[in-house]
């Protein structure tokens, strides 16, 4: 993930989440609204599943297919979170969901260790394009 972020030349949300976190599940549909409202700025939905390994990857895509999820998906094969956490965010303690905002490119981050609105995600994209303050 962090070359990834690194060679990416747009902004990125990455958001962790587990099939077996409701929260994570119910606010995946507000990213996508919101990805969609800003495509003309190349933002990319990241959707990184922490589930553990016995999901992977069957119940995972069934998910994803069921759910009508379209993002880019990544499935974190790291169970040790002391060394992993940090690479997120050096405050985050493994919470689901959490979601990184990242544009490389402008050195933007903003880290959320906890669910999101609608509202909430849209006013965190806007500021990650730079058109919201």
């Amino acid at each position: 993930m962090e070359e990834y972020i690194k060679n990416s030349d747009h902004p990125i949300v990455l958001n962790c989440w587990a099939t077996w976190c409701a929260p994570c599940v119910g606010e995946i549909p507000y990213f996508m609204e919101t990805i969609k409202k800003y495509s003309d700025q190349k933002v990319e939905l990241v959707l990184m599943s922490l589930d553990f390994a016995t999901a992977y990857p069957n119940k995972i895509v069934d998910l994803i297919k069921r759910k009508h999820f379209e993002a880019t998906f990544l499935w974190l094969n790291e169970t040790n979170a002391d060394y992993f956490c940090p690479k997120i965010d050096p405050k985050w303690d493994g919470t689901l969901p959490s979601t990184l905002y990242i544009d490389p490119k402008t050195g933007y981050r903003k880290f959320f260790g906890r669910p999101m609105t609608d509202r909430q995600i849209d006013l965190e994209v806007g500021r990650l394009v730079g058109l919201k303050k």
